[in-house]
């Protein structure tokens, strides 16, 4: 298993995936807005995505898991 987190603090603006689907290393799966900026968050490995540990507009810290892999 693998996690996905938050390089930085911020607001979560969007998710594009969903417990079940598969993943591959450079996908795209939030996005976070910080310092006014969107800062797209990619899958550091491949994978099937076991939980989405966020939703739209939480306010995540950095290094908090947002999703975590299988």
């Amino acid at each position: 298993m693998s996690e996905i987190t938050a390089p930085m603090g911020g607001k979560v603006i969007e998710i594009n995936v969903t417990p079940g689907d598969t993943v591959a290393e450079d996908d795209e799966v939030i996005i976070l807005e910080a310092m006014k900026m969107e800062l797209p968050i990619v899958a550091s490995s491949s994978g099937t995505v076991k939980e989405v540990t966020c939703k739209n507009g939480d306010t995540v810290e950095a290094d908090a898991v947002l999703i975590v892999l299988e």
